[in-house]
């Protein structure tokens, strides 16, 4: 069989320890003997971070903005402890956060669901989509203790020379004080990102903050999406039949544990973080989660939602078996072929992206799988709990057929 053919390559982001290990097997397993692989290779593994000064991470999200469309394998944002063990200069960021920066852009993360393992909300019928917003907010956040009484302000000096000055409290004994941010500029990519990838993939938008409370900062996010929303998105989601619905952060909740799924919900950036983790979790696993940062002029970055496996990494690398869940990397690598046959009008190379995905999930769903799934399983096929090599090769033989 001829390969199916690629023109424009896929930025490809190699990344760290036990997901790394994967990368190479689900490329020579599942892809590079169907597909003529073209990418633009770049390391993002923490040694090649450390000895370009993390310079790779800016040069592979500089990629993406030329090309449109990346996958990248899970990678090590380094501590204490990491800085020892690799022997570091320096305890560089998170690749992740650097490339969202860069690309200004928003991640979208959602279950991937087999028959057989169910959600633990039974109400649960289609994935929910989290939209998070990857910037300021307490993440950024400059904090310290109040040693004692006194007052706390908080003071914006102007370029103009305008001053703008409020009692934030005035302390009686020893507290703490925190002060976070937003741009108006960032939430906007949000919104227009948010929208837009509501649009590409046909579903429903909600989006929540608590307004009531935070009448200026939440607000002001609100106040955005609706100016977004009612500009340059009303007409086009009303012509497909589509929804944007704001509420509350509360509301939002008891609405989600309600519903029955199949729409995207936008969060800011703390609201984000732990609704994707509550979601993930409710629906099965980190390891069945696809991943995806995208940016408002359209570029495209695939990956797992899940770490580097460190625990299995130490199993691997003393000569033991792993049954590490690779369903995640897939998807990332099926979502970036797709974004790149859709964009190069190719439609082999989106069919071969829709028949991988089908012959992973069939495979699961006939009984094999990696330990992590065996444990949810509820399937009436016995679970048959496989190494990783040994569940590659079971959704090799499955794609083969389905090719």
């Amino acid at each position: 069989m001829a390969k199916i053919e690629m023109r424009t390559p896929l930025v490809e982001m190699d990344g760290d320890e036990m997901t790394r290990i994967l990368w190479k097997d689900i490329k020579d397993i599942l892809l590079t003997p169907y597909v003529d692989l073209k990418t633009e290779y770049y390391d993002l593994g923490l040694p090649e971070r450390d000895r370009t000064g993390d310079q790779v991470t800016v040069d592979a999200a500089e990629a993406t903005r030329k090309y449109g469309v990346a996958v990248k394998c899970a990678t090590i944002t380094p501590n204490a402890q990491r800085m020892e063990e690799y022997k570091l200069h320096e305890m560089w960021k998170s690749p992740n956060g650097t490339i969202r920066a860069i690309l200004d852009g928003t991640v979208f993360r959602a279950p991937i669901m087999v028959k057989g393992i169910s959600p633990v909300v039974k109400n649960w019928k289609k994935p929910i989509t989290i939209a998070r917003h990857a910037y300021g907010d307490v993440y950024k956040a400059t904090e310290y203790r109040v040693p004692g009484p006194g007052r706390a302000e908080l003071v914006f000096h102007g370029e103009d020379g305008a001053e703008l000055c409020q009692t934030i409290y005035d302390f009686e004994c020893a507290g703490v004080l925190q002060g976070q941010y937003n741009k108006d500029s960032s939430i906007y990519s949000f919104a227009r990102s948010c929208f837009q990838y509501a649009l590409d993939t046909r579903q429903d938008l909600w989006f929540s903050t608590k307004d009531t409370i935070s009448k200026k900062y939440d607000h002001t996010f609100k106040d955005i999406f609706q100016d977004v929303y009612d500009n340059e998105y009303r007409e086009r989601f009303e012509a497909i039949g589509l929804t944007y619905f704001y509420t509350l952060i509360d509301d939002a909740v008891a609405r989600v544990i309600r519903s029955e799924g199949g729409y995207i919900w936008a969060c800011k950036n703390y609201d984000g973080d732990v609704m994707s983790d509550m979601v993930s979790t409710a629906f099965g696993s980190l390891a069945m989660m696809t991943s995806v940062l995208v940016s408002p002029d359209g570029k495209y970055e695939y990956e797992a939602a899940h770490g580097t496996v460190t625990r299995h990494y130490y199993k691997y690398l003393k000569g033991e078996s792993t049954s590490t869940n690779p369903v995640a990397t897939i998807f990332a690598w099926s979502g970036a072929l797709r974004k790149r046959g859709e964009l190069d009008c190719l439609a082999d190379l989106r069919n071969f992206a829709d028949k991988l995905e089908a012959a992973t999930i069939a495979v699961i769903e006939g009984g094999t799988m990696t330990k992590d799934l065996a444990g949810l399983w509820e399937g009436e096929t016995p679970a048959n709990a496989v190494d990783s090599r040994e569940f590659l090769k079971a959704i090799a033989a499955e794609l083969d057929k389905r090719l």
